[in-house]
């Protein structure tokens, strides 16, 4: 008789009480039960301790001061205890049938460590629909994934062996840090998608990090910066990574030109200098 993987939840959160409850209910709600929940408060100073105690008290709770959310997400993993990992926002909710369904499409590809779903928008309480550019896929999706974070945090289920030879979430990069790791992970091995709407993904209110910091660009600077150092990349997926790169540079440059910040441009274009200059015809 087969055993069935063991998965653990992990669920960051600051200071969203008023969202946590819905999004562990929809953990509870699964027709497959994970091994455990654990839930991070990243310093929250709402009722979230509260909040876990009376209301679930069967849910692993660790607290930490505010040290972001990779930070929490990390130390969730760290301490996992399943085969798989299960990434939540505490903003977002599962459809009952999420971690069953990745199951069985995991079971028709032993070879892949990450599975991802589609997903339902949310913004201020209506529903919206993607644009084409958020489109969902598998296989092999590194260049896919170099305009924008193809895969939400939320959808993503992943083995935990990947964190042990990829790393973790980077904790330097304050936003764009789950961009920062599907780009690790994509540039080295294939995923599979599960090609149904399983999460609800909320947006829309103050507290996201898209809306506490601006010009996100600057971060995924960052993260193409350190995937070209590492030198993992094909040929053709380097190019990408570079052209990429450039056109990122270009549009934020220009926005802080904009602003005035002439000294930041000319800060980050003898950075990535190198990557600039390559590739012009």
């Amino acid at each position: 008789m087969s055993t069935q993987p063991t998965i653990s939840v992990i669920i960051p959160t600051h200071n969203r009480v008023h969202t946590l409850a819905r999004a562990i209910e929809s953990v509870q709600e699964q027709s497959i039960q994970p091994l455990e929940i654990i839930v991070i408060d990243d310093g929250s100073t709402d009722n979230t301790c509260a909040l876990i105690k009376q209301d679930f008290p069967d849910v692993m709770f660790y607290r930490q001061s505010n040290h972001g959310v990779s930070h929490a997400r990390n130390r969730g993993i760290e301490s996992a205890r399943g085969e798989w990992i299960a990434l939540l926002d505490s903003d977002d909710a599962w459809y009952p049938g999420k971690l069953e369904a990745q199951l069985n499409v995991l079971n028709r590809h032993p070879e892949i460590r990450l599975c991802h779903t589609d997903e339902h928008w949310i913004r201020n309480g209506k529903r919206v629909n993607q644009r084409q550019r958020h489109e969902k896929r598998g296989g092999r999706i590194y260049q896919y994934c170099l305009p924008l974070c193809a895969i939400s945090p939320s959808a993503a289920m992943i083995h935990k062996s990947v964190f042990t030879d990829i790393g973790f979430f980077d904790e330097e990069l304050p936003a764009c840090e789950d961009y920062d790791f599907w780009l690790r992970l994509t540039a080295l091995e294939p995923v599979v998608y599960c090609d149904a709407p399983l999460v609800i993904k909320h947006g829309g209110h103050t507290d996201q990090l898209s809306r506490k910091f601006m010009a996100m660009d600057r971060f995924r600077l960052v993260a193409l910066e350190k995937i070209l150092l590492a030198n993992v990349l094909a040929e053709a997926d380097e190019q990408a990574t570079i052209e990429t790169l450039k056109q990122k540079f270009q549009v934020y440059s220009a926005g802080a030109m904009k602003r005035g910040r002439t000294a930041e441009v000319a800060k980050l274009r003898a950075r990535y200098s190198r990557w600039l200059s390559r590739y012009n015809h």
